[in-house]
């Protein structure tokens, strides 16, 4: 009797986890208790071949009678769940890596899954299986800033590999959470690979690259992010040295497979695959683009091609059902792992709803990270912070001191509350201070102006100028953009400037320039009329808060450039070259206006080392270091810690490449150790003739400071063979 009634016990325990339609007849892939595997091997025998081809696309009609839900794959997350609605709105992804803060990074992650998995509750509950809503997420954006021209460099991390892998990897782990049987929603590293411009004709361009570069910049955040457990990658539009990305055998098949071992499911750009014998014209046709996709390891097809043509490939004899099934497996498992085909109440995180939707916390996340990413470049006689006694009354005026767009960047969500500039300035100033608003100028007129009288008769005026994502961004997003979306140089708009040099003209009162942009921008055109010059980036829902915070003293600036600031376009390779020499702080050797990971703050601070490298290190140790950061100056504040590392001479090393960072906050006249770790494996280079990665032996150098050119703690080390 006893053990009757075990069986019995075990027996409901199963019924009881499984979805209440399935108890009937339950099926092993509907078995929460199996591998995921399994039940993917499971549901691919139940699955007719012309049901498996229809799930190859991302707007999914699912299979009703085996419980495989409507779903489509294509969401937007870059920062802050996008397209969909009530959302909370964070700074936009290069304003993030002017954070140069991962722990901050990964917080935001977390927050952004937490809101995606409400919404998607409360849209699946009112039976809304819609695009947007879904748990599966195209971000990040992990191209290499390498040129800035390229308009959608804003959606990325910058142009340093290190600094996005570290970032990219932070977003990754928040997205994804750390339940040990389910995703909290599915991450996805975009756009693999060597994609960053032109804009205008990437349906058509063919990257050439040799492989040192290959590996050492644009493929180094993809790999971290592979070995961080990312569960997507996407294809792009390009070639890269004649392979169509999404079809070729070197990038998808013998890198991403076989060498890394990626085993999540690989999506296409969207429409890439019509590119391939469209545009591209490598392929005589759809049939034999989607056949060769299959072959090469594509999971998901972000349009209808794999859906359409498929089957014909198959009658052709181009590709077989094992095959098929080979390439649908990754994406199902996806699915299991999103806990889709399981009882929602033994998925963590199916009880979230409104209330986790721009929660007070979400919301402070939001400022937090706006105060941090937002970079004091000019701050004459110290006219900053502002002291409220001293002002009694300002003009905020400029074409985007309103702006939403100016705010939100873009693949942006919606908030209902967004702070813009004028807002935040006018609630921190207080009802006891003239606070007027003028929109100044617009983004073409250079003639005629508006708040001149009001900024001459104000004590201060915060002039708010520059780039919004119309003007930069994705082809046919950017729609004012000259080049597709991409910049034609570095200038802001000649309106703004003008605008600028109007109010210089009308007084020599103080003038803050606050200028968005998600690019480098030539600074060197507004500094001469500007008494302070903050760089806001896109800021999202609290960028008004968040600059306010600023200007007033209530935190100290300290974002830091994660790109170089040029003095002009001419001063770079033709924008169509991939080569990197010539290129970011890693390789350009001519005059900057600002250095990669540059930034003043209110306050100084000196280093000295606490403990130096050791003389010497084999290829398995790692370089360990201590150096002590005293803030000297009047002001609590937060200090980036940049550590870099000069090579040997070697075959085209870098002049010197990020390895470690660390922002901390240190109070006014107090001091923190900060140790920095970098493993020497993190230091090996590609050998183009060995073709494989190598620790060259020699003698190194590391220094460590507030920017890449700022070098406060000076040691070498030797790495014997």
């Amino acid at each position: 009797m006893r053990t009757l009634y075990f069986i019995h016990t075990f027996l409901c325990v199963i019924l009881f986890t499984l979805p209440a339609a399935a108890q009937s007849t339950v099926q092993p892939y509907q078995n929460a208790s199996l591998p995921a595997d399994d039940r993917v091997r499971d549901l691919l025998k139940q699955l007719t071949l012309e049901e498996k081809i229809h799930l190859f696309g991302f707007n999914s009609k699912g299979v009703p009678r085996l419980g495989i839900p409507v779903y489509n794959w294509w969401n937007e997350a870059l920062h802050g769940v996008a397209r969909a609605g009530e959302a909370t709105v964070f700074p936009q992804a290069i304003a993030l890596a002017a954070t140069f803060n991962d722990d901050l990074q990964h917080s935001i992650a977390d927050v952004i899954s937490t809101e995606a998995r409400a919404k998607y509750n409360l849209a699946v509950k009112q039976d809304r299986r819609i695009q947007y809503m879904g748990l599966t997420f195209w971000s990040p954006n992990i191209n290499i800033f390498r040129d800035p021209r390229w308009g959608r460099g804003q959606e990325t991390y910058g142009e340093d590999p290190y600094l996005t892998a570290r970032m990219g990897k932070a977003f990754v782990k928040g997205l994804q959470g750390n339940d040990p049987h389910y995703l909290k929603t599915s991450a996805c590293a975009k756009h693999f690979a060597v994609h960053s411009g032109p804009e205008a004709n990437r349906h058509t361009f063919n990257a050439i690259v040799d492989e040192k570069d290959l590996r050492e910049t644009y493929l180094y955040a993809f790999h971290e992010l592979v070995g961080a457990g990312v569960e997507s990658v996407m294809c792009g539009y390009n070639r890269v040295n004649d392979e169509p990305c999404c079809t070729g055998n070197t990038l998808l098949h013998k890198i991403l497979r076989e060498e890394w071992g990626f085993k999540g499911h690989v999506v296409t750009d969207c429409w890439a695959l019509e590119d391939i014998w469209l545009r591209h014209k490598v392929m005589p046709d759809a049939v034999h683009v989607a056949a060769a996709a299959i072959k090469a390891g594509v999971n998901l097809d972000c349009s209808n091609m794999l859906q359409d043509d498929l089957m014909k490939a198959v009658q052709q004899n181009l590709i077989t059902e094992k095959e098929i099934d080979d390439a649908l497996a990754p994406s199902l498992r996806t699915q299991f792992k999103l806990g889709f085909y399981d009882n929602p109440e033994n998925v963590p995180f199916s009880s979230l709803g409104q209330e986790s939707i721009r929660s007070a916390t979400h919301v402070n996340y939001a400022r937090k990270a706006a105060q941090q990413s937002m970079v004091l470049l000019k701050n004459d006689k110290n006219i900053l912070p502002l002291k409220s006694e001293s002002y009694g009354s300002i003009l905020v005026a400029g074409a985007n001191a309103a702006s939403l767009d100016a705010l939100l960047g873009n693949y942006h969500g919606v908030s209902s509350d967004v702070v813009t500039f004028v807002e935040g300035i006018t609630k921190a100033a207080g009802p006891a201070t003239v606070v007027q608003y003028d929109l100044g100028c617009n983004d073409v007129d250079s003639v005629h102006f508006g708040g001149l009288w009001a900024s001459e008769n104000s004590d201060v005026t915060i002039a708010v100028v520059g780039l919004t994502p119309v003007l930069e961004g994705e082809e046919g997003d950017a729609f004012l953009a000259a080049h597709g979306g991409d910049k034609a140089d570095l200038n802001i708009p000649a309106s703004h400037i003008a605008f600028l040099k109007a109010l210089r003209k009308k007084h020599k009162k103080p003038i803050i320039a606050v200028v968005t942009a998600g690019s480098a921008i030539n600074v060197a055109a507004i500094e001469p009329y500007a008494d302070a010059v903050i760089l806001a980036w896109y800021p999202g829902e609290q960028g008004g808060n968040a600059l306010a915070d600023i200007l007033f003293g209530k935190v100290s600036p300290s974002g830091r450039l994660p790109v170089t600031f040029y003095k002009s376009f001419n001063d770079l390779p033709a924008y169509d070259s991939y080569a990197t020499k010539g290129r970011t702080y890693r390789y350009f050797t001519g005059e900057v206006q600002y250095p990669f990971g540059f930034g003043l703050s209110y306050t100084q601070f000196a280093y000295a080392w606490k403990e130096k490298p050791r003389e010497s290190y084999k290829a398995k140790d790692i370089v360990s270091c201590t150096v002590q950061v005293k803030n000297t100056g009047s002001y609590d504040g937060d200090e980036v810690v940049q550590a870099y590392i000069k090579y040997p001479t070697g075959e085209r090393a870098p002049l010197k490449e990020l390895k470690q960072f660390s922002r901390v906050h240190i109070a006014k006249g107090g001091q923190q150790d900060i140790t920095l770790s970098i493993p020497i494996a993190d230091l090996q280079k590609w050998n183009l003739n060995k073709s494989t990665w190598e620790v060259v032996p020699g003698k190194y150098t590391i220094f460590v400071g507030g920017n890449s050119q700022d070098e406060k703690a000076v040691a070498s080390f030797t790495i014997k063979k």
